[in-house]
Parts: structure tokens; C-alpha cells; sequence
């Protein structure tokens, strides 16, 4: 048996359960964003693209969960629209990338995944590319991304394009969602004012 198979074989365990637990305590007490040694869940990095290689790099981040409010409303408005509470139409996966594209501005995101959660954070690990580094150059994976710069601001990471609609719809019925619905609608208003 392999040993990242070992690894999925023990999730369930109680051992797993009070590791788990103890990496929690520890990494409320850190930062917010911690660059991490090596990826915590070895199996979930490598399925989103990571590669122990020089040039890749691994940041952990915690996002604060729960209801996001709306700006407090100043004037008045009618009955329906009483409302406080705010949707998000990214997740805290998308958010958790683009915080670390900030902290980070010289790498380029390449993919995430989550690594725990309690009642008021979610924790991610976000994998970093850095493009100029010629080990990356050199990778025929990585190399194709030298031309995606700030992927994660334009929605071209995974978890963006779910939160856009692009994963699942194609063909008939997804023809306002690309290139993207704003632009669609853009389009569609200048269309009919001619």
C-alpha cells in the first residue's frame, strides 16, 4: 500500500482526530498567513498541481467564517429591501487566494485546498509558483502558466471559476456566462440602445 493511501486510510482515526485537533490550537495562535514547510495534506496538494520542486512554495491562511454584513444602509428604502445580511458570490476559497496574492505579489497562485475549519475560522493552503525561477521556466506544467499573470484577481483559478458557473455549465443554457456575466450584460445593454 502505497503511503499517501495509508495516510486517507487513517483519516478517520482518533489519532488523526487528536492531531488535527492540536494543529488547530497551534495555527489559531499564528498569524493569519504562515508560509508552511510542506503541505499538510500531501494527497490534496498533489491533486491541485503541487511539486516538491524549488520554486514552489506553500502558505497557510485563515479566514474568518460566518455571515458577512452589508455596509450599514444611511437612507431610505423600501420594505423589502430591509435586509442586512450579505451573500458573498465568491467563497472563502477564492478569498483566502486572492489574500495571499496580495501578501505575495511577486508569485503567482497556482491551485488551494482546505486543511481545517472550527466555529469561527476556515484554514487553507494556497501553493505559490514563482515564475521567474528557472526551474519553473523549465517545467512543461508550470511554464504555461508564465503567461497567466494575476490569475487569481481575473477568476482563472479553480475555485473562481466554480463560483463563476464555469465548471459545470457548457453548451445550451450557459450562454451568459461567458467570457463573464458582467460583460455579457454590458454587451447585451449596448445592443439595445442601438
Amino acid at each position: 500500500m502505497s503511503f499517501l493511501k495509508q495516510l486517507r486510510k487513517a483519516r478517520g482515526t482518533d489519532a488523526s482526530k487528536k492531531l488535527q485537533r492540536a494543529r488547530l490550537i497551534a495555527w489559531r495562535r499564528e498569524p493569519s498567513i504562515v508560509k508552511a514547510d510542506h503541505p499538510t495534506r500531501l494527497g490534496a496538494a498533489k491533486s491541485v498541481g503541487y511539486k516538491a520542486k524549488q520554486g514552489v512554495v506553500v502558505v497557510r491562511i485563515r479566514v474568518p467564517r460566518g455571515g458577512k454584513k452589508r455596509p450599514m444602509i444611511k437612507k431610505g428604502r423600501r420594505s423589502k429591501r430591509k435586509g442586512v445580511k450579505l451573500v458573498l458570490s465568491k467563497s472563502y476559497k477564492s478569498i483566502s487566494e486572492e489574500r495571499v496574492a496580495r501578501k505575495y505579489p511577486n508569485m503567482e497562485v497556482l491551485n488551494s485546498y482546505l486543511v481545517g475549519k472550527d466555529g469561527r475560522y476556515y484554514w487553507h493552503e494556497v501553493i505559490l509558483i514563482d515564475l521567474n525561477h528557472p526551474g519553473i521556466l523549465k517545467d512543461k506544467q508550470y511554464s504555461q502558466l508564465v503567461m497567466q499573470t494575476n490569475r487569481v484577481f481575473r477568476g482563472l483559478t479553480s475555485s473562481a471559476k466554480k463560483s463563476r458557473g464555469l465548471r459545470s455549465n457548457k453548451g445550451k443554457g450557459a450562454e451568459k456566462l461567458r467570457p463573464s456575466r458582467n460583460s455579457n450584460m454590458k454587451r447585451r445593454k449596448n445592443l439595445s440602445r442601438k
